[in-house]
């Protein structure tokens, strides 16, 4: 009886072109929360039912690959009983580079001064230790044929970066390069270790960008957000040699739902719009579109109907009554921040979760308060910031430029580290300042002239740096610590960046993410990576929520009710203070709208 209603689905399954004669190896990647493992983990379903012998593999390090098929699965290859000829692997990417980071720690523990171990360890805690540890991992499917040949097909949740692939390609040089100190502490000290399996990664990478065996596929939303982060993506892995790449657009809002609903149809326009206006890389690949489903991606049953036409199955979904939401309010946090009269205040999260808007939003109720605000952004729409620079007395705005900010530090650190360096030197210093975190480390370093005016007035920071980077900065430039040897010594009073940000009376940490798993678990992460560094956060913002929101339509509204869970969880588990505010139909432009955001949320929660 299932295997029937499995082919009938199958024939129901709209036709996804990433899917037209698939090679042996299937690579999906993308921004958090844009659905990639649940494409993923459909995609193996549909190849397994189709008949083929299937690998499901998962290094996203926010994987859920087990808890959408409902069992556990962990690092070993487990066959999934409902699906005849599908197996899965999830390999921890945490664990990985735990193991990697002892591999490389271990012999110098206790051997070398305790700040230099402190350094290394550092070196080797970031997102890209992670990656890399991961990579080693998979490599070894990649490569070993005995367990290629027992499969069809083997499909990745998450594919390396561009920028990985390249350091792997460097000149097998990092110990040396490193222990004379000529690179910066991002990402050439986690090559340390790889240097005896440069053949192993090699053959990894041929196979990359072997186009017959390999196929890469973009998973973005219809949101300009993320659809400028895929198209970067697509232009870093084929200035590579990664050319065989598709693209899925998921998450589509179906136009039959947006009758008679305001928020679903501004939702519609909104999406649509983004589409209209993709980034020239991406508009040239094939591409397939997947829409909103109603309900979690959660067991077979679900991963059979994500690539279900939708209308069909939308026609038998019923409506789910919305429920109230009883949760803290934007406002809320705003009276709290104000509380103190003057103070920094930083706004974190991942890409498109709304950082900037939300950094707005605030400035703009904190001045409208009476109090002066200096808001300070990266965001590159600088239209934002002209809007807001003219319309407040109490308001100033400054837009920090990251391109010009990296070319400052990178140009710094070649004139400096790299004058005395041979040419393959030259090349590692350079492949090092390109890493991840160096557009932090300079931004901040941009941002960090600003930090001192919070003594007399609200700073509000928007992209602000993560906890392993802000650690690099204290290891690397070793001003906190010099500071503190210096002038503690001598009894005077001092006070360095990094104290101001873990001193809870003078910074506060909003971290921001979506109601949806991914999301909020990426935050935790965050979360967790501010406290190696000493900073606790002060309180989340859940943005965007359909449950904060009012919505006619069913689709709408189950999804709503999904995110209720997710909502939980962050107020039971993660954060101390929290507010949730509602997707709104019209996005905010200029103060009026900004304005209208805070108000907004304020009337959605008390309607709830």
């Amino acid at each position: 009886m299932l295997r029937r209603q499995s082919l009938l689905l199958m024939r129901e399954a709209a036709r996804m072109r990433f899917l037209d004669n698939p090679p042996r190896f299937l690579f999906f990647t993308g921004k958090g929360g844009v659905g990639k493992t649940s494409i993923a983990c459909a995609t193996a379903v549909r190849l397994a039912e189709g008949g083929k012998r299937v690998l499901l593999v998962s290094t996203d390090p926010a994987s859920n690959v087990g808890q959408v098929f409902g069992i556990a699965i962990g690092n070993r290859i487990t066959p999934l009983d409902d699906v005849p000829g599908l197996s899965a692997l999830e390999i921890d990417p945490q664990a990985a580079a735990q193991a990697y980071r002892d591999r490389i720690v271990g012999p110098v523990r206790g051997v070398l001064p305790h700040d230099v171990g402190k350094g290394i360890e550092e070196q080797l805690s970031g997102a890209c230790t992670t990656e890399i540890a991961a990579f080693d991992e998979f490599t070894a499917l990649l490569t070993d044929v005995s367990l290629v040949a027992d499969y069809d097909h083997i499909v990745f949740d998450t594919a390396p970066t561009g920028h990985t692939i390249r350091l792997l390609q460097l000149p097998g040089a990092w110990s040396g390069f490193l222990e004379a100190g000529k690179g910066d502490a991002s990402c050439l000290g986690p090559l340390a270790g790889l240097e005896k399996q440069q053949a192993q990664y090699k053959a990894a990478v041929d196979a990359l960008a072997d186009a017959r065996h390999t196929r890469l596929i973009l998973v973005a939303r219809a949101q300009q957000a993320t659809l400028r982060e895929a198209a970067r993506t697509q232009q870093e892995l084929a200035a590579i040699g990664l050319t065989q790449q598709f693209l899925v657009i998921n998450g589509i809002l179906p136009p039959g739902e947006t009758g008679h609903d305001p928020l679903a149809g501004a939702i519609f326009r909104r999406e649509r719009a983004a589409l209209a206006a993709i980034p020239g890389a991406l508009e040239v690949l094939p591409r397939d579109d997947v829409a909103l489903k109603p309900f979690n991606v959660i067991g077979l049953e679900a991963l059979r109907r994500l690539l279900v036409e939708s209308e069909k199955y939308h026609a038998l979904s019923a409506a789910q009554p919305q429920e109230a939401l009883d949760a803290p309010r934007l406002g809320t946090l705003i009276d709290g921040i104000a509380a103190d009269g003057h103070g920094l205040v930083m706004l974190m999260g991942k890409g498109g979760v709304g950082k900037t808007t939300l950094a707005a939003a605030l400035a703009v109720a904190l001045a409208q308060r009476g109090y002066p605000v200096h808001l300070t952004t990266s965001d590159p729409a600088a239209h934002l910031s002209e809007t807001l620079a003219d319309a407040l007395d109490n308001l100033s705005v400054s837009r920090i430029d990251p391109r010009v900010e990296i070319e400052r530090y990178r140009q710094h650190v070649l004139d400096t580290k790299g004058e005395q360096l041979d040419a393959q030197g030259r090349a590692l210093l350079e492949e090092d300042l390109r890493s991840p975190c160096t557009e932090e480390i300079a931004v901040f370093q941009a941002f960090s002239r600003i930090i001192n005016e919070a003594a007399k007035k609200f700073v509000v920071m928007d992209t602000a740096p993560t906890g392993h980077t802000l650690l690099l900065l204290d290891a690397t430039g070793a001003y906190h610590r010099e500071m503190t040897r210096q002038l503690g010594a001598a009894g005077l009073r001092f006070r360095t960046p990094m104290m101001q940000l873990q001193d809870p009376a003078r910074t506060k940490v909003l971290i921001v993410t979506l109601p949806e798993g991914t999301p909020v678990l990426e935050a935790a992460n965050l979360q967790e990576d501010l406290r190696r560094a000493g900073i606790e956060p002060w309180a989340w913002i859940v943005n965007n929520s359909l449950a904060a929101a009012v919505t006619r339509s069913p689709l709408l509204r189950r999804r709503a009710h999904n995110e209720v869970e997710q909502i939980d969880v962050v107020a039971t588990r993660h954060a101390r203070r929290y507010a949730v505010v509602p997707l709104l139909a019209e996005e905010p432009v200029g103060v009026r709208g900004l304005l209208e955001l805070v108000a907004g949320a304020v009337r959605e929660t008390e309607r709830a």
